[in-house]
């Protein structure tokens, strides 16, 4: 799972559940899955390993498509329901503002990450400092306001499509 531009490696806050590639991220969350009881069908796995393989954010009929082409007609309720199962488990993310799905890199801890998503090439990094979104969460608290869901994204140039534009 390549989601983070070369220039740059964010810290991690759970070191010890990072999943750094794709096969590595299936089997853990296969893991998960088994410890959890939770049942990771081959549809599910499917269009996990889709996500994983994926180098930028994937939308649903993107999925769709590319799933067809391995198994032939596939209902599009069923992939949005094994995304829904993804979703909820806390092994994928979706970002709200281009309706794409991406993996989670610590498929074992639920959480909510802000993202940083590159609008020249959707490469798409996983912000992993839960100190943002604890001050975002107190600061809602703070107005007597109580959060249910968060999604911050931050749209802007990786370090890459940065360099590529300075030499323009």
């Amino acid at each position: 799972m390549s989601h983070e531009p070369k220039a740059a490696h964010q810290a991690c806050s759970h070191p010890e559940s990072h999943v750094h590639d794709a096969a590595a991220y299936l089997a853990e969350v296969e893991a998960v899955c088994r410890e959890r009881g939770l049942r990771l069908t081959a549809l599910r796995e499917q269009v996990l390993r889709l996500i994983a393989d994926a180098d930028r954010p994937v939308k649903a009929y993107a999925l769709l498509d590319q799933m067809r082409d391995a198994r032939g007609p596939v209902a599009p309720p069923t992939v949005y329901r094994a995304l829904d199962f993804l979703l909820a488990n806390g092994f994928i993310h979706k970002l709200e503002s281009i309706n794409a799905f991406v993996g989670c890199h610590h498929p074992r801890h639920q959480h909510s990450v802000p993202f940083l998503i590159c609008r020249g090439c959707l490469a798409t990094v996983e912000l992993e400092d839960e100190a943002v979104t604890r001050l975002l969460l107190g600061q809602a608290r703070a107005l007597g306001f109580e959060p249910h869901a968060q999604t911050l994204e931050v749209h802007g140039l990786c370090a890459d499509c940065v360099a590529a534009n300075a030499g323009r």
